[in-house]
């Protein structure tokens, strides 16, 4: 009898992180879908780290589904209760659609580029 198991396969989604000016800034690249959504709360909102106002700049983010939504939505609301902010900065075309069709950029503060992210 064969076992058919998922395979384990790379992480279609990174984060790089730097801070500028009190700013934690994650530069995300890949897909956010539901296998991702655990990296990408990690990513936003590092265990042991202190809350610091985030911007996500997703300009190398190429897809968006409804998990990525749900997990941007909870980590807004986590960073709210504690004094912190999250904003968006360059969505791609198709993730800006995305963010704009389920009104996630009415709740979460999208920005062009990341220096307009950076000054709101």
């Amino acid at each position: 009898m064969t076992s058919y198991e998922k395979a384990e396969r790379p992480a279609r989604l990174s984060a790089a992180h730097r801070v500028v000016d009190g700013v934690r800034i994650t530069t995300l690249r890949g897909e956010i879908d539901y296998d991702e959504k655990n990296a990408l709360y990690r990513a936003l909102l590092p265990e042991g780290e202190p809350v610091l106002p985030v911007v996500a700049d997703m300009s190398g983010v190429t897809f968006l589904d409804s998990s990525g939504i749900n997990t941007l939505l909870t980590v807004h609301q986590r960073m709210s209760d504690a004094h912190g902010r999250l904003r968006i900065a360059a969505p791609t075309d198709n993730v800006r659609r995305v963010l704009a069709l389920t009104g996630t950029d009415t709740v979460i503060g999208c920005h062009h580029t990341l220096e307009a992210a950076l000054n709101a």
